[in-house]
């Protein structure tokens, strides 16, 4: 009857209804899932190593592949940082993605799990392309696919189930039984959200927690070196002009450049470190660190140049360097006919090769250990590096050296020349004018004019400056440390008159040749031309 309420049936419940996240609310899960997946990925590699996290591995993976003018682009103009704006663009793009995969998600859960996964699969694929990757390298990728999905799929779920709340039925006259409960436990979007806040909150700090652990610095200061079997006496003064603005001579530690592939630094205990001397040998050998220690140490002051140095560039600095001869090692471990090349092998796969004629011609190639009176620095090859004079880094001077294989240009293109550069990579006659600064502004008068030169293991024999085009005049050279070493030169310029004004200066090396004055780009075997600077006489 009407007005009569049935009793025999439980109350009303508004019908159930499935949740959707809006588009913000889908980029929201997707982005969560990503940074779940990369902090699971992070703490993944603990156990395989900061290199195998995802996004080193991609970032490594696009520095093997990324062509080289666009690497000259990159050294060119975001010098020392070009890692981090590679890292940073890695995650930015991923960060992009996930955003899109997690609006896929909040439409096509499955779909857009299978993407985040697919994500997973490429860092893999990434990790495993690297020369010197194993099986397990893969598997921190792999866990940060699956996490990635998982994580999506959870999320999607939230906010895709029962919402809402029972309806209140109205009030019985007289009940014969109490109405039946409510069954589930709705979710509210409220819930949805914070569960996904939590998610990206938890994934950042599992992120941020593993690559503080991963990349935790090894303390190099705690290893001692004996005594060089020689001590060399200290660089004289005169090798350093008195100009104030003009670069020390011997260049700190914290100071000298690094140009290489490696987005995290090798970390290597010295105690598991060997170095393997193989190839066209008759004695193969094995050297432990302590073993290497034991060999008579030498020191070398020398001055390394990058081939990525542009003219008047950054890219070079002079320290005073403590090793074992590389020579000795070499002839002890006999060195058969037809070998013209040693190949040296980093810790990241990094491959460098130089010629072996170089290395035993009498000069002082070096397995160097330390750099400014201290171990290497993690930045410049700890535990061990080589030098070889006379070369850029790319051909001579292996990082977190690990393997040297005695071999032939042949049979074996290392990792610089496969893409182009030169083979040899011997360094070019270079200066460069630092004081006065570039469009520095100077009094009228006399105008102190400085800079360096260098032309390694031929040595710098002449400088010369000339303004505004005139005739070249002869700087004054500092005192000559030797061929292996950059040296300094400073130049009284009188009678400077106002206005705006170019200066410019070449080297002669001591062969007798001329710095070129035509400009070549630094690919593919070093940069070439006159350096110069514009200043205003006030």
């Amino acid at each position: 009857m009407p007005g009569v309420t049935d009793h025999n049936h439980p109350p009303r419940r508004r019908p159930s209804r499935r949740g959707r996240p809006g588009l913000a609310a889908g980029a929201a899960l997707g982005l969560a899932a990503a940074v779940a997946a990369l902090g699971a990925g992070e703490l993944a590699a603990l156990l395989t190593g900061p290199a195998t996290a995802p996004v080193v591995a991609v970032g490594a993976a696009a520095v093997d592949l990324t062509p080289t003018p666009l690497k000259e682009f990159a050294v060119r103009n975001f010098g020392t940082h070009d890692k981090a704006v590679l890292l940073g663009g890695i995650e930015l793009t991923a960060a992009l993605l996930a955003l899109g995969a997690g609006v896929l998600t909040a439409r096509r859960p499955a779909w857009g799990a299978t993407v985040l996964g697919l994500f997973g699969l490429l860092g893999a694929w990434a990790a495993l392309s690297r020369p010197v990757a194993s099986v397990a390298d893969g598997l921190p990728s792999l866990v940060a696919g699956a996490v990635g999905a998982g994580t999506a799929l959870a999320l999607a779920h939230l906010f895709r189930s029962p919402l809402g709340t029972p309806e209140a039925p109205e009030a019985p006259e007289a009940p014969e039984a109490p109405a039946a409960p409510a069954t589930g436990h709705p979710v509210t979007r409220r819930t949805a959200l914070a569960a996904t806040a939590g998610t990206l909150v938890a994934g950042a700090a599992a992120g941020l927690a593993g690559r503080a652990l991963a990349q935790r610095p090894y303390d190099v200061s705690a290893v001692r070196f004996p005594a060089p079997a020689e001590a060399l006496p200290p660089l004289p003064a005169a090798v350093h002009p008195r100009v104030p603005g003009l670069s020390p001579f011997t260049t700190p530690n914290a100071d000298f450049y690094r140009v290489d592939t490696a987005l995290t630094l090798p970390r290597i205990d010295p105690r598991d470190w060997a170095l393997r001397i193989h190839g066209l040998v008759d004695h193969p050998q094995v050297l432990t660190f302590d073993e290497l220690l034991r060999e008579p140490l030498e020191e070398f002051d020398y001055t390394l140049s990058c081939v990525s140095n542009e003219v008047g560039g950054p890219y070079v600095g002079t320290s005073r360097w403590l090793g074992a001869p590389l020579p000795a090692l070499l002839r002890r471990a006999g060195v058969r006919a037809g070998a013209d090349q040693l190949v040296g092998r980093s810790k990241d796969g990094m491959t460098i090769g130089t010629p072996l004629e170089s290395v035993l011609d009498g000069r002082r190639a070096l397995l160097a250990l330390a750099m400014d009176g201290q171990a290497l620095p993690l930045a410049h090859g700890f535990p061990c590096r080589s030098l070889v004079p006379g070369f850029y880094g790319y051909t001579s001077a292996t990082k977190w050296l690990i393997d040297l294989e005695v071999t032939a240009f042949a049979a074996f293109d290392p990792y610089w020349v496969r893409r182009g550069w030169d083979r040899t990579g011997t360094v070019r006659t270079a200066s460069r004018i630092e004081v006065p600064a570039p469009f520095a502004k100077v009094p009228t008068g006399e105008v102190d004019v400085a800079g360096t030169a260098w032309a390694t293991h031929r040595g710098v024999a002449a400088v010369e400056v000339r303004v505004d085009g005139g005739p070249w005049q002869p700087a004054e050279l500092a005192a000559d440390a030797g061929p292996d070493l950059w040296r300094q030169w400073s130049y009284r310029w009188s009678g400077a008159g106002p206005g705006t004004h170019r200066i410019e200066v070449r080297a002669t090396d001591a062969t007798g040749a001329v710095q070129p004055e035509q400009r070549a780009d630094p690919f593919p075997a070093g940069a070439t031309g006159w350096h110069s600077t514009v200043v205003t006489v006030t």
